[in-house]
Parts: structure tokens; C-alpha cells; sequence
């Protein structure tokens, strides 16, 4: 499987350099990545809500090392949110965090990541939108949680993501399920170890399911993180079973891939939500999106020999 060694890539100083040099890297990242500064994103976000879709908009950025970082990214997000207020979309346009961004890994972070995220979701619900905390790898999801749970006090609309690949997530899921509760899920695309994470696609598939059903039972706002024709299918079965209605539960794709389908989903009356990422440290996100899906890795190769 290429997705591991992808996964590895990422976290590689020299393969950063060598991608990056790529001539033909800018014209690959930008089927993903719009834009690198929030006025490359507002036509994006016109463009996208004026053909009826949502989205969530994240500022790509990990692996800080300093606190100034982490109050740098949490300053991208209130300049984020000044330009949506101009848009006046309210819940249409909400964002999505990585608490590695606002200094979660750092010396004090947990605390250092509460403060600035807490900045963001306080300035997101005065303009009538949310924030959704985006699952990293397992050793981080602890103090995500809790995090997320201490921001719900005040702003329960606040979501949080879940990965179907690990093995605690069913458990994650019951707990999450409840009213009021925003809960996205995607299968993971993070380097997990065979001790806490499914390894095998077909388990994963099988552990999405799993967990779809208890969210669809529940009595929170499910939010499908998913590409996969199969799984949508199962989404729209499960939710009809569940008695949901079309606005009770939501699809979210990533910008820049199956485009058609986003647009299929909003005709049928769906909330369809396109996860719009943005801002100049790309390389780990773009790796992630070559990870997960084969056909982004061939799109890339092709370009790369000058075929795409």
C-alpha cells in the first residue's frame, strides 16, 4: 500500500524540498488549494455558495515550534472571519481547526491551543458561524476532546471530527452522539500504528459503517466526511431508516475533487459542504490528499511527467 509511504513523506524535510522545487507542483496543488491568502479564498467562497454548497475553510499549517506561530495562526482565523462578515453567509461558510496550528504540541499547549481557539469561536459566533475541531493523529485526540468539550460550554454548536480507522472511535462516537452535538466523520488519513488503528481498507470501510450508525441514531447533527459512492449510498440509506430528514445531516468533500458529485448532492436538496483549505504551508495537507485516494497520487505522477 502507497498510502503509508505517502503518510512518511510527509514528515520529510528533503521530499518537502524536492516536491516543492517541482515546476510543476504549483499547477498540481492548486486543484486543492485555491488560493495562499484569504483574498485568493473570498471569490472561491462566492464562487462555491453561489452555486448552492457550504463550506469549511481551514488555514493549512502544522508542526508549529514557537507560541508566536501558534498567535499567528489564530490572527489568519480573525482576519478570516472579518472577510466572511462581509459575505454575511452565517453557518454557510464555518471553519475548520487544527489545534497543532494554535500550539497544542508545545511546552503548556494544551492550554496555549484552548486560549487561541477560543479567540476564533468566540469571533465565528458573532458573525452567526462555527468552528470545527479537525482530529489529527491518535496521541492528540485526548486533549482535543477535552478541549472541545470545554468550548461547548459556552458554544455547544462547536463541532469536532472522529476517524473511523481507529479503534476507539465507536466509543468516541456513542459518547458524541447526543443533542445539539456536530460531529464529522472521515476514515483517517493520518500514519497510525496496527495497535490502534485498522490497517486494511476493507476493515476501515466496515468500521465507517459501524460508526455512521451510531451517529445516525443519535440524536447529534451528522457531518459525512466521505468520497465514496458506496458510502454515500449507505449514508443516504441509514439516514433514511433514522427518519432524518435532508437538513438533519450534511456531506462534506474536499475542494478539488469530485466536483460534479458536490454539485449532484445540493440538486437533490442535501447540505453538501466543501472542506476548502488555504495559506502557503501546504506540503502536509497535500500529501494527506495524495494518501488517501489513488487516483490523486496518478493525477500528481502524470503531471509530474508531463502528461496531466
Amino acid at each position: 500500500m502507497l498510502g503509508p509511504v505517502i503518510l512518511a513523506a510527509s514528515r520529510s524535510d528533503r521530499i518537502r524540498r524536492l516536491i516543492s522545487a517541482a515546476p510543476v507542483t504549483k499547477r498540481v496543488v492548486d486543484r486543492f488549494i485555491p488560493g495562499e491568502r484569504v483574498d485568493d479564498i473570498v471569490p472561491v467562497v462566492r464562487d462555491l455558495t453561489g452555486r448552492g454548497l457550504d463550506v469549511t475553510l481551514d488555514v493549512v499549517g502544522e508542526d508549529i515550534t514557537r507560541p508566536e506561530q501558534a498567535a499567528a495562526a489564530r490572527d489568519a482565523y480573525l482576519e478570516l472571519i472579518d472577510r466572511l462578515k462581509e459575505l454575511e453567509l452565517g453557518e454557510r461558510a464555518e471553519m475548520s481547526v487544527k489545534l497543532s496550528l494554535f500550539g497544542q504540541a508545545l511546552p503548556g499547549g494544551h492550554e496555549l491551543a484552548l486560549a487561541n481557539v477560543r479567540a476564533v469561536v468566540e469571533a465565528a459566533a458573532a458573525i452567526g458561524t462555527t468552528v470545527t475541531l479537525d482530529a489529527e493523529d491518535h496521541t492528540t485526540l485526548d486533549s482535543m476532546f477535552a478541549i472541545h468539550d470545554e468550548l461547548r460550554r459556552d458554544f455547544p454548536q462547536t463541532g469536532c471530527v472522529i476517524q473511523a480507522y481507529l479503534f476507539r472511535t465507536e466509543a468516541d462516537a456513542r459518547r458524541l452522539a447526543e443533542n445539539g452535538s456536530r460531529v464529522r466523520l472521515v476514515k483517517g488519513a493520518y500514519k497510525e500504528p496496527a495497535d490502534v488503528a485498522f490497517q486494511q481498507r476493507t476493515e476501515i470501510d466496515k468500521a465507517y459503517v459501524r460508526v455512521l450508525k451510531i451517529l445516525m441514531e443519535g440524536e447529534g447533527y451528522p457531518m459525512i466526511g466521505s468520497h465514496d459512492p458506496r458510502l454515500i449510498s449507505i449514508t443516504q440509506e441509514l439516514a433514511h431508516r433514522a427518519g432524518r430528514k435532508l437538513d438533519e445531516y450534511e456531506f462534506q468533500m474536499l475542494y478539488g475533487i469530485r466536483g460534479d458529485e458536490h454539485l449532484r448532492l445540493a440538486a437533490e436538496g442535501h447540505r453538501m459542504r466543501v472542506y476548502t483549505a488555504y495559506g502557503t504551508d501546504w506540503y502536509g495537507y497535500f500529501m494527506r490528499r495524495l494518501a488517501e485516494k489513488p487516483a490523486n497520487l496518478r493525477f500528481f505522477v502524470r503531471s509530474m511527467a508531463g502528461k496531466g
